[in-house]
């Protein structure tokens, strides 16, 4: 299954989403889990943060979504700003006894009485269940889904507010690659339908590679561009403390921690 090539880059005329100016970030008095972000989300984005655990990937998400108050900086956020969030998907407790239809409508924000759904309600909820491929799985309880199928539920509470912006965190984290791909092209199809997308990833070479920008970051950002501009041995060194080799393969460059190009071409951790 071939995956969705990156666009060229973004265009930065149209006016931000989100924007952070200087932001920095601590929990108590531990040391900056972010520091000094300057970053801006714009309509029609699609980007990847990248880094290893602790790098504040899953910190800057919650600045986003404004879960998190920095202690410098300043986050703007454009007015009736409308964001959803998809969770990582392993931290979901699966046997909560609902079905698909249901887990979709108690996203809803309009203070409804639940578990009574109106006409109207029903077919928005068909409806964004059919735009993602499960209305067939309605009635399924969501314990007895696959993990893509999974990750389709959860994508569907967040559309179902109808967003201006995606933010994901690790949305292949702990799936296989079929399911990967799947995932990469539903975001790439929402996204080309209008829908600003972030995500947070570990996978450099199944994810990142394949997104239109990425945001590399370790407490501070270490380098953001389009893969092949941040993808580089002397960024990834910054970002992850390691040596890493760069290679081509079918025009897009492909990671190798240190040496052993042989031996692993898979995702970097």
């Amino acid at each position: 299954m071939t995956a969705p090539r990156p666009t060229p880059q973004r265009v930065p005329s149209i006016a931000p989403l989100i924007t952070l100016d200087g932001v920095s970030c601590r929990y108590g008095n531990d040391k900056l889990v972010l520091d000094h972000i300057h970053l801006s989300v714009r309509p029609g984005d699609f980007t990847g943060f990248v880094g290893p655990s602790g790098s504040g990937k899953t910190t800057l998400l919650r600045v986003l979504l404004g879960l998190v108050e920095p202690v410098a900086g300043t986050v703007t956020t454009r007015p009736k700003l409308r964001v959803g969030y998809v969770p990582q998907v392993e931290t979901i407790n699966w046997n909560f006894p609902v079905t698909v239809f249901e887990a979709v409508l108690m996203s809803a924000r309009n203070g409804r009485r639940w578990p009574w759904a109106n006409p109207a309600e029903r077919r928005a909820v068909s409806d964004v269940l059919e735009r993602l491929g499960i209305g067939d799985l309605a009635d399924r309880h969501i314990r007895q889904l696959s993990g893509g199928q999974q990750q389709r539920v959860f994508i569907a509470r967040a559309l179902f507010s109808s967003p201006d912006l995606l933010l994901m965190d690790e949305p292949t984290s702990g799936v296989d690659v079929r399911t990967r791909h799947e995932v990469l092209h539903l975001l790439s199809d929402l996204n080309r339908d209008g829908l600003a997308v972030v995500v947070t990833t570990h996978d450099l070479n199944g994810i990142a590679a394949h997104l239109p920008y990425l945001v590399c970051l370790h407490t501070r950002i270490t380098g953001q561009g389009t893969p092949h501009e941040v993808l580089t041995p002397e960024i990834l060194e910054r970002t992850y403390g390691a040596p890493m080799e760069v290679l081509e393969h079918a025009g897009m460059p492909l990671v190798v921690e240190g040496r052993r190009v042989g031996e692993r071409l898979g995702s970097v951790s």
